[in-house]
């Protein structure tokens, strides 16, 4: 079991109001799967998405990453945790303007670049962009990249540490129908070559039609959890 989360709850106030955001979630990923984590907008999905990762402190509940109780952490604990474990993927790219596509895929890296290791991750970085198909991209900025190498960008940067689960918020969001398949078929690609596990946000049919388990969220709470499917499938 690479991810476990047990009876997460998380609310926010507003305007003197208290918005129940996550009401009770179990949620058991395993390594080498695909999760779909689908529902309408507000229903809670990009909040357990954070929580899951460390960005967002449950009220309650537990989250254990690779057998971690990761809220038990002090603060720098859990952020080590979160740059070496978790790969983040979010709809917006969220890529630094003034750095290059090589830059962009190298900040997660930087933490941990110690004296002599420039080269050997700036390699793996070169070696990440020509996976996701931007060999010939590596020095251009994000305002010469479409969205879809954008995205393919923030996939490589996310990859960079060779987390144990990536986590993706609506990575397809926004981008064209045709841009749109194009990552669904990298991160695709990613699972069955690497045994990846993905976590992925989406309101993308195709997504829950290839992943191998589709998670239903209303109003904070599972409402229904999709078949199984084979690895293979």
């Amino acid at each position: 079991m690479i991810l476990e989360a047990s009876n997460i709850n998380k609310s926010y106030f507003r305007s003197n109001n208290v918005l129940h955001v996550l009401k009770g979630i179990d949620l058991k990923i395993e390594e080498g799967e695909i999760v779909s984590v689908v529902g309408p907008s507000g229903a809670g999905k990009s909040t357990l998405l954070h929580v899951l990762g460390g960005l967002d402190r449950p009220d309650q509940g537990v989250v254990h990453l690779d057998g971690e109780d990761i809220y038990s952490l002090k603060d720098a604990a859990r952020a080590k945790i979160r740059n070496n474990k978790v790969g983040f993927v979010f709809q917006f790219y969220h890529l630094l303007p003034e750095f290059t596509a090589l830059e962009n895929v190298l900040l997660p890296a930087m933490i941990q670049m110690r004296k002599g290791k420039k080269k050997q991750f700036e390699g793996q970085g070169l070696d990440l962009l020509e996976k996701v198909g931007l060999k010939e991209r590596v020095q251009h900025k994000p305002y010469q990249l479409s969205g879809g190498e954008q995205q393919r960008v923030a996939i490589a940067r996310a990859l960079i540490n060779k987390p144990r689960i990536i986590l993706c918020d609506e990575p397809t969001g926004n981008l064209d129908s045709e841009s749109g398949k194009g990552i669904i078929d990298l991160l695709m690609d990613l699972n069955k070559r690497n045994n990846q596990t993905l976590v992925i946000v989406t309101h993308d049919d195709h997504f829950a039609t290839h992943s191998h388990r589709t998670i239903h969220i209303r109003d904070g709470a599972v409402v229904l959890k999709g078949r199984q499917l084979t690895r293979d499938s």
